[in-house]
């Protein structure tokens, strides 16, 4: 359905297309900025779980707009110049409700912050009704050629602390893979079990 003041164009396999390269150059640029300036770093979020999904399976792989990145917020004098330099434009954003403030970089002047590059620091707890903190930025996955690929537990516990819908579907990928089974149950920290025991038992929801 439209809505008032909504524009709906022509379908186009360019536009789709050109809107998934936007996003891989973005990380790259991201990625690139940061090691360039030696600073710790690891890809989180939608990403990582698509980087994660191809491995067994790349028809299972969902697009997304999101790049976010796992950075130490000590690092943040070095992060904000490192990324200017890439062309990203720095942005602090209150969080509605009072529950704190987004560290973000718009990619260049009249950017959407949704097409931006959002930072989640390590070790510290997203929000107070967090269950788990953030992992360390130490842990990644060193075999991946490209970037900075956080691991697949320390990404699954992300998930699950997270918890919203899209987590749940991300996470729902893996289980239909194989790549997430109750298996892992006693490697999760006993405070997720049970969120990921839910999706085990039903994961039709």
């Amino acid at each position: 359905m439209q809505t008032a003041g909504t524009v709906i164009g022509p379908v186009s396999w360019e536009r789709m297309s050109e809107g998934i390269e936007k996003v891989k150059d973005r990380l790259r640029r991201a990625a690139g900025a940061l090691e360039g300036a030696g600073i710790e770093y690891a890809v989180i979020g939608g990403n990582a779980v698509a980087a994660w999904v191809s491995r067994v399976d790349d028809s299972v792989v969902r697009n997304t707009r999101d790049v976010d990145m796992l950075v130490r917020r000590a690092d943040m004098p070095l992060i904000i110049p490192a990324m200017q330099r890439a062309g990203f434009i720095h942005r602090t954003v209150s969080i509605l409700g009072g529950k704190g403030h987004i560290e973000m970089f718009l990619d260049g002047p009249g950017a959407k912050a949704r097409d931006g590059v959002h930072l989640i620091f390590a070790d510290e707890k997203v929000n107070n009704e967090a269950i788990e903190p953030s992992p360390a930025v130490s842990d990644v996955d060193p075999t991946h050629p490209d970037f900075r690929l956080i691991g697949l537990l320390a990404l699954i516990t992300m998930k699950l602390t997270s918890y919203r819908r899209k987590d749940q579907v991300h996470l729902l990928d893996m289980m239909e893979i194989g790549q997430l089974d109750a298996s892992w149950l006693p490697r999760v920290p006993s405070s997720l079990r049970q969120r990921l025991q839910d999706l085990l038992d039903d994961p039709d929801g």
